[in-house]
C-alpha cells in the first residue's frame, strides 16, 4: 500500500487535535472522568455507523474476534482510558500546545515495545528519525522552553509524560489487535477493531461511573451537544489511526503523529493566545525534521 498510511495518519491527527480541544473544554464542565467517557460513549454510535458503511460498500463479512486479537484490543482500550484521563488533567490550565508536545515523548517507547512484542521492523535510520523527533519534544519541554507562559510543575509534566506512555501502549495494543484478525481487508479489520475497542471502553468506564461517579455521567448527558461533537471527532480519529495501524508499524504511525504538535500550536494560538519562544520553535523544527526522515526511511 506504499504511503497510503500517511494521509490516514494526518487525517487522524487533525481530528484528534480538534477532539482534544473539545474534550479539554468539557473537562471544566463535567470533570475528568465525565470528559474521558465522552470519547467512548458518544463515539460508539459513530463506530457502528462506520462499520455499517464498510459492510455495505465492501460486501465483506466481519472478521471473527480471536483470543489474541481480543487480548491486544483490551490492553489497548484500558491503556487509552488511563492516558486520556491523564491528558485531560494535564490540559486543565489551557497549556494545550505544550502538553500535547509532552505527550509526544511516546515514539521511542512505541518503537522499542513494538519491536519486542510485535516484531515490527526497527531499522537504524528509523531509530535516528524517532530520536531526532523526540529530541524536538524534549527541547520544547525544558524550563527555558516554557518561558512564554504557564506554570508546568513536576506533577503536570509527570502526568503528560505518563499519558504519552499510555497512548504508546494503546498503539501497541491496537496494532497487535488489527494484525491478529485472521480475515478481511485492512479497512474491514480496522473498522471491526474500532467497534470492539470503543465497545470495551464504553463498558469499562460506564461501569466505573455508575458505581463511583454518577454525577459525571449525568453531566455528560446534560452537555450532549458538545459531547456528541467530541465523540464523533474521537471515533473519526480512531478510525484513521486503526487504518494506519493496519498498513504499517505502530512506530511509523505514532512518529508521524508528532505533527499533532504543530496542529496543536496553531490551534492554541487561535483559542488560547499562546506564543512560541525561540527554543520552542527549535523544538518544532526538530520534530518536523524527524518526521521527514521517518517518511523517507519508510519509503
Amino acid at each position: 500500500m506504499g504511503f497510503l498510511w500517511v494521509p490516514f495518519v494526518i487525517a487522524a491527527a487533525l481530528a484528534q487535535t480538534a477532539r482534544n480541544a473539545t474534550q479539554s473544554h468539557l473537562t471544566k464542565l463535567i470533570g475528568t472522568a465525565g470528559a474521558t467517557q465522552v470519547r467512548f460513549l458518544y463515539g460508539l454510535p459513530f463506530a457502528f455507523l462506520f462499520l455499517a458503511v464498510v459492510l455495505v460498500a465492501t460486501g465483506e463479512a466481519m472478521p471473527a474476534m480471536n483470543a489474541r486479537a481480543f487480548g491486544f484490543t483490551l490492553a489497548g482500550a484500558v491503556a487509552q482510558i488511563l492516558a486520556t484521563a491523564l491528558m485531560l488533567v494535564a490540559m486543565k490550565d489551557n497549556r494545550f500546545a505544550i502538553t500535547t508536545a509532552l505527550i509526544k515523548t511516546e515514539p521511542v517507547v512505541v518503537a522499542l515495545l513494538a519491536f519486542v512484542i510485535l516484531g515490527d521492523a526497527l531499522t537504524p535510520l528509523k531509530l535516528v528519525a524517532i530520536v531526532i523527533a523526540t529530541a524536538g519534544v524534549i527541547v520544547l519541554t525544558t524550563r527555558r522552553g516554557w518561558a512564554s507562559g504557564g506554570n508546568l510543575g513536576p506533577r503536570v509534566v509527570g502526568m503528560a509524560v505518563a499519558a504519552g506512555l499510555g497512548f504508546g501502549l494503546a498503539a501497541i495494543g491496537f496494532r497487535g489487535g488489527v494484525t491478529s484478525l485472521a480475515t478481511g481487508s485492512f479497512v474491514m479489520r480496522a473498522t471491526t477493531l474500532l467497534v470492539w475497542s470503543l465497545g470495551l471502553q464504553t463498558a469499562i468506564l460506564g461501569l466505573y461511573l455508575v458505581a463511583f461517579d454518577r454525577r459525571a455521567l449525568l453531566d455528560s448527558l446534560g452537555h450532549w451537544r458538545a459531547s456528541l461533537a467530541s465523540g464523533f471527532l474521537g471515533a473519526f480519529a480512531s478510525q484513521f489511526w486503526f487504518l494506519g495501524f493496519a498498513l504499517t508499524t505502530a512506530a511509523n504511525v505514532r512518529t508521524l503523529a508528532l505533527v499533532e504538535v504543530l496542529m496543536a500550536q496553531a490551534l492554541s494560538r487561535k483559542l488560547f493566545a499562546e506564543r512560541l519562544t525561540p527554543r520552542q520553535s527549535t523544538g518544532i523544527a526538530l520534530i518536523v525534521a524527524g518526521v521527514g526522515l521517518l517518511l523517507w526511511a519508510a519509503g
